[in-house]
């Protein structure tokens, strides 16, 4: 069945300005920050130290595990690698490990084995009321080092959002310590609950890390482990990422064709933060994009495809990605009194990306001259796509440049998006 449609606009590419500044080397830079911080005398020789990844990723995560790695084996340390990242991977070691390895993080690029397990041992209760939870491997360890990205979350961006605390609430807590915070609120317990991993287990330090708006390591701090030392550096650096944050700068769209969503771009799969709060929560309409195309799920997701929800319009090409078992278990993980599932339903799914966007610009109404901008996703905005009715904006506005002049959309013989 076709449903109706309007004809895709010709679209420019756009480069957006983002300031370029960025550590050069942060595999060296975060190893002699490490040396320098004491690293050698925190650890006795063949000591079994534990460092997370989460499934996030970050700019340079390979070279700062290598570093951390690296480090402790001077040390004389025995390093290795816990998955960090809740009930993402379907809340099953396996597919934690296998994220991890999409993301690159295996044995042999970071020098340092992986080891996944979803046990956990209970900590004890926090303020809150939560029980704090910490990843088996990690509590047999006789250290742990936390690497962090700080960054602003779907749910906050201000004041506490993602970093060291949540690493240690969330990532080190599995999906038994991910369900217990969200239950007792999340950012309560993310206040609460690393006052119990600070004062019991064995977290030798934290690696804060805040990227530039391009997703390079901007700052690398090595930090204590204290409770207010973890609190600040999370409060502090949220100020830098904050001013670094990339965003799109077009307010008002008919369509928003976004390439691909997924757990590794936004715990959301796309960041509320840019295409609106209002699609999970109402409210008014900032930014105003009336239609959003959600044409792929990333790779590193493992099927997760949170966040489809805020779509209007997806395709079979994501549904044949998308395992919604593994997205409901992410989910229900994350229940909260005032939450709801909806950022897991299935919008329109159409046959492929040209009856999608076509479809989508035909429900929203666009007129002859629709105003459409185009996305790979929505941490990777240094360059877009927009239609003809958008370029006096695009001239006028200081950090933006026209690379290539308008063309049509180029679909291959499936109807797809050629990269």
């Amino acid at each position: 069945m076709l449903y109706p449609q309007q004809q895709a606009p010709p679209v420019a590419r756009v480069k957006q300005y983002l300031p370029p500044e960025h550590i050069e080397d942060p595999e060296r830079e975060l190893y002699e920050r490490l040396m320098a911080g004491g690293l050698r005398e925190k650890i006795s020789r063949g000591a079994r130290i534990a460092i997370t990844a989460g499934s996030r990723g970050m700019g340079g995560m390979i070279e700062m595990l290598r570093a951390i790695v690296q480090g402790v084996r001077d040390a004389g340390g025995e390093p290795f690698i816990v998955p960090a990242m809740g009930s993402h991977g379907g809340a099953v070691a396996e597919g934690q490990a296998e994220i991890l390895r999409r993301l690159g993080v295996t044995g042999n690029s970071v020098g340092a084995p992986v080891h996944a397990t979803m046990e956990t041992v209970e900590l004890g209760t926090a303020d809150n009321g939560a029980i704090a939870h910490l990843d088996r491997r990690a509590a047999e360890a006789d250290g742990i080092i936390v690497l962090g990205r700080v960054k602003t979350h779907p749910e906050s961006s201000e004041g506490l959002a993602s970093g060291l605390l949540k690493m240690v609430t969330i990532g080190l807590g599995k999906q038994h310590g991910a369900r217990e915070a969200h239950r007792h609120g999340l950012w309560e317990s993310v206040r609460s609950v690393p006052k119990l991993h600070l004062q019991k287990s064995r977290i030798i330090c934290g690696v804060a890390v805040v990227e530039n708006a391009g997703r390079h390591p901007l700052v690398i701090e090595v930090v204590p482990p204290y409770y207010n030392a973890f609190l600040d550096a999370d409060v502090r650096l949220l100020k830098t990422a904050r001013a670094h944050l990339a965003e799109l700068p077009v307010r008002n769209l008919d369509v928003l064709v976004v390439d691909e969503i997924g757990k590794n771009i936004s715990g959301a799969g796309m960041d509320p933060n840019i295409v609106g709060h209002w699609r999970i929560s109402g409210g008014s309409h900032v930014p105003d994009y009336s239609r959003i195309v959600v044409l792929s799920l990333s790779s590193p997701s493992l099927g997760n495809g949170i966040g489809i929800g805020m779509a209007d319009f997806t395709t079979q090409r994501f549904v044949q990605a998308f395992d919604p078992e593994v997205t409901g278990i992410n989910v229900l993980t994350a229940t909260e009194a005032d939450s709801n599932p909806r950022e897991a339903s299935l919008p329109l799914v159409l046959a492929n990306d040209r009856e999608a966007i076509e479809t989508a610009l035909y429900s929203a109404l666009a007129g002859e001259r629709p105003r459409l901008c185009r996305i790979r996703n929505t941490g990777d905005l240094d360059e877009f796509w927009v239609s003809e009715a958008l370029l006096d904006e695009v001239r006028e506005h200081p950090r933006l440049s026209i690379e290539e002049e308008p063309a049509p959309m180029k679909f291959d013989g499936r109807g797809n998006l050629i990269p």
